[in-house]
């Protein structure tokens, strides 16, 4: 299968610094030969910047349920692990540095280089290669300091919806970044693959709604929180109430 191209609407900034810091750059000695040039100096180098390419991948468990997320060391977004491309490196060769720069997990045993997702951003090329059937259990830790934070599985059908906002929110309220974008197409490639794993059904663990229900049924606090819970708002204390509820 060929990678996957789309466009995104939604466009990088490329204006020009505040100017407070050009003043700023023109009261230095040796930048002053350049003064009448910096918007000249600073747009070319903002073109170079978002024309060189972005790299990295989407990892997938087994079952194709879930992604792999990192992030940042001060951000509070989370997207796919990536990085731009170095000068005469191959495309497939930075995917698999960046995500062990950013992971510590080695995908070069299952990337396929035909097997990407491809979207455009304003002038910016972000190739993200579709990295499958990876355990769930796989311990991952970056290998450089202060460049990640967290690394987490996430579950795909939490981070929808899928759109060309480059920024976006997950419906948990997890903030993304770069993320929905790829996720139309993401859905399309899961569609014509067969996961190891069969995907898994959502089944209450023992002793959990039903139980719950049955046995604080007349407690109206605890009704309005039984409903919020089987809306998916109070999903992530599922086990909690599990362990009350036996």
């Amino acid at each position: 299968m060929s990678g996957i191209h789309r466009s995104s609407s939604a466009a990088l900034k490329n204006g020009l610094p505040p100017q407070e810091l050009l003043d700023d750059l023109c009261g230095f000695d040796v930048l002053k030969p350049y003064v009448s040039h910096l918007d000249d100096i600073f747009k070319d180098f903002t073109s170079y910047k978002v024309r060189v390419l972005v790299i990295g991948a989407i990892i997938l468990d087994e079952t194709y349920e879930r992604c792999v997320l990192v992030k940042g060391w001060k951000g509070s977004s989370w997207s796919f692990p990536r990085g731009k491309k170095n000068k005469d490196e191959e495309d497939h060769a930075c995917a698999i540095r960046e995500v062990l720069e950013e992971t510590g997990f080695d995908v070069s045993k299952f990337l396929n280089k035909d097997e990407y997702i491809e979207s455009i951003f304003g002038q910016q090329r972000v190739r993200l290669y579709i990295i499958a059937g990876v355990k769930d259990d796989t311990s991952f830790a970056p290998l450089t300091k202060k460049v990640i934070s967290e690394i987490a599985w996430q579950r795909l059908d939490e981070l929808q919806p899928a759109n060309d906002n480059v920024i976006s929110r997950g419906i948990t309220g997890l903030k993304l970044y770069m993320v929905a974008p790829f996720l139309a197409s993401l859905k399309s490639w899961i569609s014509t693959h067969q996961p190891p794993i069969a995907p898994k059904p959502d089944i209450p663990l023992k002793g959990d709604v039903i139980v719950f229900l049955c046995a604080f049924a007349d407690d109206e606090h605890v009704m309005n929180f039984v409903q919020e819970f089987v809306s998916g708002k109070q999903r992530t204390v599922k086990l909690g109430i599990a362990a009350v509820a036996q």
